[in-house]
This record gives C-alpha cells, sequence and structure tokens, in this order.
C-alpha cells in the first residue's frame, strides 16, 4: 500500500517536522481519546484518573497530553490479566 501525502505543502511539511521531532526526541504526548482507545474505556474515565492522580499527565491549555511511558507506568501497577482497582 503506497501513501499519499495531503493538504497543502506547509501542512505536509509540519506534519514531516513533527513526526521527525517525535522519533528524535521520543518525547511523544498522546491524547485522552488515543489512551481512552488503548484502554478500552471512555475519555471521561481517562479524564477521571487524572484528576484523581492515578495517570501521569501534562495540561496544554485546555489540552490534556500523557506521554506514552506515563501510560505504561500506570499499566505496570496491575497483575497481569488482574481486575483490581489501584490503591
Amino acid at each position: 500500500m503506497v501513501h499519499e501525502s495531503f493538504g497543502p505543502p506547509v501542512v505536509q511539511a509540519k506534519t514531516a517536522m513533527v513526526a521527525s521531532n517525535r522519533r528524535r526526541t521520543g518525547r511523544e504526548f498522546l491524547t485522552v481519546r488515543e489512551v481512552a482507545l488503548a484502554l478500552r474505556v471512555c475519555t471521561a474515565t481517562v479524564y477521571r484518573m487524572c484528576e484523581r492522580g492515578q495517570l501521569g499527565h501534562v495540561r496544554v491549555s485546555n489540552a490534556v497530553r500523557i506521554r506514552p511511558d506515563w501510560l505504561e507506568e500506570f499499566l505496570s501497577r496491575f497483575p497481569s490479566g488482574g481486575h483490581s482497582s489501584p490503591s
């Protein structure tokens, strides 16, 4: 499958720059929606986990962003296949 660029050249350049920066710094941030999809929960649940301090996050203006390693840290608190809540 061949992926073709989309959008005007400025958008294409910006997209490539962001992708390149993510690979170089390793500091890609996930959106609440991406985390919710990964955990198979609704976005309100992810916001609640952030508010309670259960999930590391940063606020950028009104947006909440979560680093993949913070999500991994959250998930590591549970035994594999466990169904308990973190304390």
